[in-house]
This record gives C-alpha cells, structure tokens and sequence, in this order.
C-alpha cells in the first residue's frame, strides 16, 4: 500500500457505551499483526478512552520487557479559539494536516469518535473510507439508526444518526467522489436466545437494504473485553504478553469474534492475510 493514501476507518455512534474504543482497539492490534502500519486518532479529548488505552499498553510493555505492535497514536486537542465557529475551523484543519500527515507513513487510521454529535466527529465521518457503527443489542440502541412503529415494527423513519450519516455521505461524494461503506455491528451480543435478540435479528436486515449500511456481528457480552483495558491489551496479545486470565474457550470465541469483525470489513490486502492471526 506504499505510495497510496491511508484507509480511513471511523469507529462512530452518537451514542456511548455501545463498544466503539473496543472496537477501536482490537481493530488497530489486529491490523498491526497482520503487518500494516496503523494510526489512530482519539476525536474524544475529555474520556481519551482509546489514548488511555494505549498509555496503559505501553506502561505494560516498559513493566514486562514485551514488545507489542503499537500504533502512532494521537489525541487531538479542542481549539481555545472564543468563538465557535472560528474553533471549528481550527478543530477541522487541525484534522486534515493530521490525517494528511498519518496517510503518509501508514497503511490503515483509525479514529475513535465520542459518544455524541460534534462537529469534529461529522468532519471525521465525511473522510471515512469505512464507517463501523456498534450498537447495543438493544431496541433502544436501535432507535438512532431508524423509527419502528410499536405494532408492525415496520421502519417508519431513519433515526438521527442514519439520518446524519446520509447527510455526510452526500458530502464526502461532492468532496472526494467516492462513497463510505458503512457497517453496523451488533455488539455485547447474550449467549442466551430472548425476544429482543430476535426481534433485533429480523429488524436489522430489512433496515440495512433502506437505510444504505451492511451488517455484522461484534463482539459478545465478555468480560475479558472490559478486563484488559488496565494491561492496554487486547484478546490477540494474551498469548504474547504473557497474562493467564482462565476462561479459555471464551477467550478464543472473543478472539474469533475479532477476527470475524475483520473480514466482514473488506478492508484492503487483509483478507490474504487473516490466517497470520
């Protein structure tokens, strides 16, 4: 990929809690072992979840003398700018020189977004080569991407971040003549069968071929998720780093989960390479 621009990968939803740093973080670890150069951006500069999650990894590695696959990690800063529109602007060309600067050195970006509409978090989306959106296994979660009628759970409306993603995506066309492939993934799926996992599992489809977005599984209710973010690591770096946490064949479905999530993305030269993992 040398020579080309960066593959852009947004990980965004207005709403937190639904997985997108984890999402971020496995996404970033796993492209790295398959031998890509990889960026990543922190869009959120109060939580700085995914910059944090880093921090954590590298205070490992200096801890243990291991050597993980780390990305270039960057976490960009509000403009101090008193008015509004002027640190937008700031905040956007701020933006652009770094991406710009990251597309020149790495193969693949990517940017974590917060958990709510902002005007950096809409300008990232518009330079989105790949959009993954998590949601909730949840019918509440689902209410952002469209409105059902309560009877026949027909889609009566898109939901304001669908809606905002049609919006951007006719921007990124009128910008750089090329679309965003969006996908939505389910994620903190239950191992356990009841009526909103089925309901989410017939609704989502049929929304998917209206709404403009393809579908996925993430990543199930696990604990080991949530629990190696202390260690800055990941469900591909236990074996490496060296941490016995039990729960063995959990930890392998998680590690199939991750995997699953990066050939469901069509991501460039990746798909040759997933049996590295």
């Amino acid at each position: 990929m040398s020579g080309r621009a960066a593959h852009i990968i947004v990980v965004g939803n207005e709403k937190g809690g639904c997985g997108k740093t984890t999402v971020s973080m496995h996404l970033a670890v796993g492209l790295l072992r398959l031998g890509f150069k990889v960026g990543c951006i922190d869009l959120d500069h109060r939580q700085q979840s995914l910059g944090r999650y880093f921090s954590n990894r590298r205070a490992w590695m200096e801890r243990s003398g291991i050597d993980l696959p780390t990305p270039t990690m960057v976490v960009m800063q509000p403009s101090n700018a008193e008015l509004k529109a002027q640190a937008a602007a700031q905040e956007k060309a701020g933006l652009e020189g770094l991406l710009g600067h990251l597309a020149r050195q790495c193969d693949f970006v990517v940017i974590d977004c917060p958990g709510s509409d902002v005007a950096l978090a809409r300008h990232a989306h518009v330079h989105a080569d790949t959009l993954i959106t998590p949601i909730n296994d949840s019918l509440l979660d689902l209410d952002l991407l469209g409105r059902l009628d309560p009877v026949s759970w027909q889609l009566q409306a898109g939901g304001v971040y669908s809606n905002l993603v049609w919006e951007l995506r006719k921007e990124r066309r009128a910008a750089h003549r090329s679309g965003i492939d969006w996908l939505v993934t389910r994620s903190r799926l239950s191992a356990l069968s009841d009526r909103n996992k089925q309901k989410m599992a017939e609704i989502l489809p049929r929304m998917s071929k209206i709404l403009g977005f393809r579908l996925a599984d993430g990543f199930g209710e696990r604990v080991i998720y949530r629990y190696l973010f202390l260690w800055g690591l990941t469900v591909l770096d236990m074996e490496q780093a060296g941490i016995d946490l039990g729960g063995g064949k959990s930890n392998q479905a998680a590690r199939q989960e991750v995997i699953s999530l990066l050939r469901s993305l069509w991501l460039p030269k990746v798909n040759e390479r997933l049996d590295r993992l």
